[in-house]
């Protein structure tokens, strides 16, 4: 699969296969999110590969699934996510630039992931990251950005062009619609232009 392939094919999945992902395959995604881009070098970021059963529980239970389309897309205990990657910021705070290279180091994963058939879903809402921190051992010298879930898609969303709203919604087949906004609506040339 070719880059631009990529990255126009992949959509967020939230319901996977449970077949593992191989551990070769796991440290190539980390690896993804490693050489990312860094401002001025300085690789503020951490990844916790969360990958055992129990473990993978523990975490499952401080994060929050699809807010446009639950209950109905929350993961089931046979469609959870394989593994995780808690992404870390090691700073007291994010700042605009330690998030900027984290969101780059999560795209990374996202699409070193989907170009080895292995779905993802950023997840940036963790119900409770200071119980996060204590169940993983993540000391005060650092800052969850967010959680990167993944496995095996067992799910098809579908990309459809923004109408009304950004809501994302599914169908009478429980299939998952996503709206994007047009590139003519969001394109300007040389300058702003009014719409």
């Amino acid at each position: 699969m070719n880059t631009y392939n990529a990255i126009t094919t992949r959509r967020t999945i939230r319901l996977f296969d449970q077949k593992p992902i191989p551990p070769d395959l796991l440290e190539r995604i980390l690896n993804a999110g490693r050489i990312a881009p860094s401002a001025a070098n300085r690789q503020v970021l951490e990844f916790i590969l969360i990958h055992e059963p129990d473990n993978r529980d523990r975490l499952f239970a401080y994060l929050a699934w699809g807010g446009y389309v639950q209950p109905k897309r929350n993961p089931a205990p046979d469609q959870r996510p394989t593994a995780y990657i808690i992404v870390l910021i090691r700073d007291k705070e994010q700042t605009v630039v330690n998030a900027s290279d984290a969101g780059a180091a999560m795209e990374n994963m996202i699409l070193a992931a989907w170009n080895e058939n292995v779905g993802a879903c950023w997840i940036g809402a963790v119900t409770d990251r200071d119980a996060v921190k204590r169940q993983f051992q993540i000391p005060d010298t650092h800052q969850i950005f967010g959680v990167l879930a993944l496995g095996y898609p067992t799910e098809q969303p579908v990309m459809e062009v923004l109408q009304d709203s950004v809501k994302y919604w599914l169908d009478d087949n429980n299939r998952l619609h996503v709206p994007k906004r047009r590139l003519s609506e969001i394109i300007h040339h040389e300058r702003f232009e009014p719409r």
